[in-house]
């Protein structure tokens, strides 16, 4: 009877332990929250202060990324010699200067080849630089290019119809990037004579008897590069202009095989004589 009696009394103790523990939880309910609250507040200052971290990681890469950026410069390919041989600066082998076989037969299109082609692309002849500044809708103006220089005109005016334009485009592009993998320096080409008006055609007849009446140039579809003399990109770094030339033949021999252009080599005026097509 004993045993039975204090077994009876130490579960009515314990239950009202429990109710003695149940009731302070329910009058002070911070109490029982207080250490994982505190373990939380303590988790999340230790998230937020590796998020501020890392925020300032990431603002601290991107300076460093903007800073490179601002500095960087940009190298073009330089032959660089080995023993035996020379590379480029990106480890390739530069391309071999070949030029064309002949200048005569690789560029034999006549005046009177271009004149069709001209009449047919072009617009119709300008009387003077007035009439070629009203009819800015059927030709473009051709300014300043990183491609090519227009030399000093005294006889024709910086305008082209735009399939011409683009021609003389792709020209200096393409020049570039002959440039580029030949291991040269980059040069630009210069553009001797654009379009000619009625006025031009004539002043040049009474003091050129060479000059034709029924010119190429009228008509916004043709243009001369000058192949003796070209424009270096850095003054530093410059080249013979034979071998400019042999690159610009290389370039254009293959835009008239694409059938994009009809080419003369001139000699007595030292340019070639192009005509879009």
């Amino acid at each position: 009877m004993a045993t039975k009696r204090v077994k009876h009394l130490y579960v009515q103790a314990f239950g009202v332990t429990v109710m003695l523990l149940a009731l302070v939880r329910c009058i002070f309910p911070g109490v029982a929250g207080s250490s994982s609250d505190a373990d939380a507040a303590k988790a999340t200052t230790e998230n937020g202060d590796s998020l501020t971290q890392a925020v300032k990681d990431s603002t601290k890469v991107s300076k460093t990324a903007q800073e490179n950026d601002s500095t960087t410069t940009y190298h073009l390919p330089v032959l660089q010699k080995d023993t035996e041989t020379e590379y480029l600066s990106d480890g390739t082998k530069p391309h071999p200067i070949k030029s064309v076989p002949s200048y005569a037969e690789c560029f034999p299109d006549s005046n009177h080849v271009q004149l069709e082609a001209a009449q047919y692309w072009g617009v119709p002849p300008v009387k003077d630089r007035k009439d070629a500044e009203d009819r800015k809708d059927e030709v473009v103006f051709m300014g300043s290019s990183p491609y090519y220089s227009m030399a000093h005109l005294d006889s024709s005016i910086p305008y082209l119809v735009p399939r011409a334009s683009l021609l003389l485009q792709d020209i200096g592009r393409n020049f570039f990037d002959s440039l580029q993998v030949k291991g040269l320096p980059l040069h630009r080409i210069v553009v001797s004579s654009v379009l000619r008006s009625q006025a031009d055609v004539a002043r040049l007849r009474r003091s050129n008897k060479n000059a034709t009446e029924q010119s190429c140039h009228l008509y916004g579809t043709t243009f001369d590069i000058n192949y003796n003399q070209y424009i270096p990109v850095d003054s530093l770094h410059t080249v013979g202009s034979d071998k400019l030339k042999w690159v610009l033949s290389e370039v254009l021999r293959d835009l008239r095989q694409q059938e994009r252009c009809y080419i003369k080599y001139e000699v007595r005026q030292p340019c070639f004589h192009i005509t879009v097509r």
